[in-house]
């Protein structure tokens, strides 16, 4: 709402303005579009767009949605090698355990659901038929299941599902609010997962859950625990090879970085990225920790660790080229990345617009359709 008088809303790229009696607390009028080309996410509902009380705007300009990809192969050398070339609007992927299949979440329009993909065969699944939206996948440790967020009704939470696609999504979280990106410990029992509770005063926090009990009997997950919640917003948590660190992002330092804690603690923090990082991901190979910068590079970290130490080494270029989200081969040689038409790596959102006395110009076009 806006002192103007007018409601604004954001729909398939546009700004919309309505006017709306607060007294009577209903729109007076109809809904008309202000402003063209603003960046929004129909999956979550997200625009770029802010209005000031004394009657500026701002916002990203840029097409609705995200950019269809193709998947390609890349090794350290820079070579790459194409893995998918049919292009769809892909969200995360992730490697199965033995490097044979691929699970990702796709788009289509505003529903966003679960995909496995076969890559030695070419041959494409679809696992998520349930909710408004799925994204977020991950595997368990042994490769049995898919974890992932559904969205329904206003709340998103973690589910998981066989990956062969038999039986029903059984529910692992239950929290007003949203929670996301499940990860699991190598013995597969304990979930860490990022969560944004509703009345939160700490926001992005990090939260794990065990689970009890096992394939016979059925599994029931406990109660989920608090790891870490700052004021700060830490997301994406990841489990070391071994069990005993785990990775993740915060924005503590006013810049998104990738820092390590020991697991379950207590313990102090080791800051990886120097310049920004997000996204970490361990290699099972190698001794690695890998991430993405802000300008889009893959960099890789070499470390070592005792039981209460974790010695990390400089970040380096893991290889050439700027990719917006990749996925890690068990083998450790080599990635997944994704390759937008005309070697675009996202859709361009670089342009940020002002407008003044927006205000009256809301005026001036809702009086010319009168």
């Amino acid at each position: 709402y806006l002192p103007s008088g007018h409601l604004v809303f954001a729909h398939e790229g546009s700004l919309f303005a309505i006017p709306f009696d607060l007294k009577r607390l209903e729109a007076s009028g109809r809904a008309v579009p202000v402003v063209e080309q603003v960046m929004t996410a129909p999956d979550i509902g997200g625009a770029q767009f802010s209005v000031s009380d004394n009657g500026s705007l701002v916002y990203v300009q840029g097409k609705p949605g995200g950019t269809l990809v193709s998947i390609d192969w890349v090794g350290r050398d820079g070579k790459m090698q194409p893995l998918r070339q049919k292009t769809a609007d892909i969200g995360d992927v992730e490697f199965s355990p033995d490097g044979k299949r691929m699970v990702f979440d796709a788009r289509e329009g505003p529903r966003s659901d679960i995909w496995m993909y076969d890559w030695q065969r070419d041959t494409l699944t679809r696992l998520t038929f349930g909710g408004d939206s799925n994204y977020d996948p991950s595997w368990t440790p042994d490769g049995q299941r898919i974890t992932y967020a559904m969205s329904e009704k206003g709340a998103v939470n973690l589910y998981w599902k066989r990956a062969d696609g038999s039986g029903d999504a059984q529910r692992l979280t239950d929290f007003k609010g949203v929670s996301s990106y499940g990860s699991w410990s190598p013995d597969g029992k304990i979930m860490a997962f990022n969560a944004n509770v509703s009345g939160s005063r700490t926001g992005w926090d990090i939260y794990t859950l065990a689970m009890e009990g096992d394939e016979k009997k059925g599994w029931k997950p406990g109660e989920p625990r608090l790891f870490l919640g700052t004021p700060a917003g830490e997301v994406l948590p990841v489990f070391s090879p071994d069990g005993r660190w785990l990775a993740y992002a915060s924005n503590e330092s006013g810049a998104q970085e990738v820092y390590v804690r020991p697991f379950p603690g207590p313990g102090g923090k080791w800051q990886i990225s120097s310049g920004g990082g997000w996204k970490p991901v361990w290699s099972h190979a190698n001794k690695e920790l890998l991430y993405v910068t802000p300008s889009q590079q893959i960099m890789y970290v070499t470390y070592s660790s005792t039981a209460d130490s974790f010695q990390a080494g400089q970040p380096k270029l893991w290889t050439e080229g700027r990719f917006t989200k990749f996925a890690l081969h068990p083998d450790g040689k080599r990635l997944a990345v994704f390759k937008a038409p005309d070697g675009e790596t996202q859709s361009q959102s670089n342009k940020v617009v002002f407008v003044f006395n927006f205000f009256e110009e809301l005026r001036h076009k809702l009086e010319a359709i009168r």
